[in-house]
């Protein structure tokens, strides 16, 4: 009886989020090992149809980075990472649109097998990601600032939602595969971080969550930050504590804020039903990136209100 009863206070604590959240859009990137295993598969998927049952209205932008890498050594070529991002020439553009097609309709399976109904797309379906070749601006070898050609990659410069919207209207759940297109024809790879940070704004979401394979953001003693502001963000940057992969995840938090999402976060995918662990309890997991001071002291209210509000 007491387990029945301590699962019954599992649900009562999730009821204000749901409540809160209920009519909300979640954009959500999926990457990481939590696309390598299985029974972390299987509890993405439940944990997005049940967002969706619930209320809640979950996009699903995805990533393929170890899928991409294997497809490219298994054809005999190399990758290679500037900045946290891959070096994409016409050869490894065509791998990069291969793996992430095979991995959007496996996505979109694993939902439908748990009873949501979803639509996979990329970038290209419904003009929804016009995008450019990214300009990757480094210092050389004595400091100076040196753009840095990598090929294929691309920024996103518009997104037209009126797919996302009419998907959402038919109640299907978008699974979007960030490979974006300009007005000649040319297709570009996009980080999908960056691409799932510019589709929340564009949506106006009330959280971007961006699963990865670390904990979260850590300082330089090694101690995971709980939140962190854009401010202290952009510092930690600056300093190289925050370094590597890592870069483009919090500079798109911080983009997605400035443009009007309401919370973003940082979570480990490789923990099972994280998604459900961050939206649906009062202590949330991960790395919460905010505003402004002003969102940090909104943190500091008491525990019943949840981290932040939620």
């Amino acid at each position: 009886m007491e387990q029945l009863i301590q699962r019954a206070q599992i649900l009562v604590e999730a009821l204000p989020f749901i409540q809160r959240f209920r009519g909300k859009t979640f954009v959500i990137k999926y990457g990481g090992h939590a696309m390598l295993s299985e029974e972390l598969k299987q509890s993405f998927a439940q944990d997005v149809v049940l967002m969706d049952l619930v209320g809640i209205n979950p996009v699903v932008v995805h990533g393929g980075g170890p899928q991409i890498s294997e497809l490219i050594e298994r054809v005999g070529l190399k990758s290679t990472f500037v900045r946290g991002m891959r070096v994409t020439d016409e050869a490894t553009m065509e791998l990069v649109e291969m793996a992430l097609q095979r991995i959007n309709k496996e996505i979109v399976m694993l939902i439908a097998r748990h009873g949501g109904r979803a639509v996979g797309l990329s970038g290209k379906d419904g003009g929804l990601m016009l995008s450019r070749k990214m300009r990757m601006v480094m210092p050389d070898s004595e400091g100076r600032p040196s753009e840095v050609d990598i090929g294929l990659v691309g920024e996103v410069v518009q997104i037209n939602p009126g797919i996302l919207k009419a998907l959402d209207e038919a109640t299907y759940i978008p699974v979007i595969a960030p490979v974006g297109y300009d007005h000649e024809g040319q297709t570009y790879n996009i980080n999908a971080d960056l691409a799932a940070g510019k589709i929340a704004a564009a949506v106006k979401a009330e959280k971007l969550i961006l699963m990865t394979d670390v904990s979260g953001i850590r300082d330089q003693s090694g101690k995971l930050v709980s939140t962190l502001d854009v401010a202290r963000a952009r510092r930690m940057i600056e300093r190289g504590t925050i370094s590597e992969g890592m870069i483009p995840k919090t500079e798109c938090c911080i983009d997605a804020l400035d443009e009007g999402v309401a919370k973003t976060h940082i979570i480990d995918g490789r923990v099972p039903h994280s998604l459900l662990l961050e939206t649906f309890t009062r202590s949330g997991i991960g790395t919460e990136v905010v505003q402004g001071p002003g969102s940090v002291r909104e943190l500091k209210r008491p525990a019943r209100r949840g981290r932040s509000g939620k």
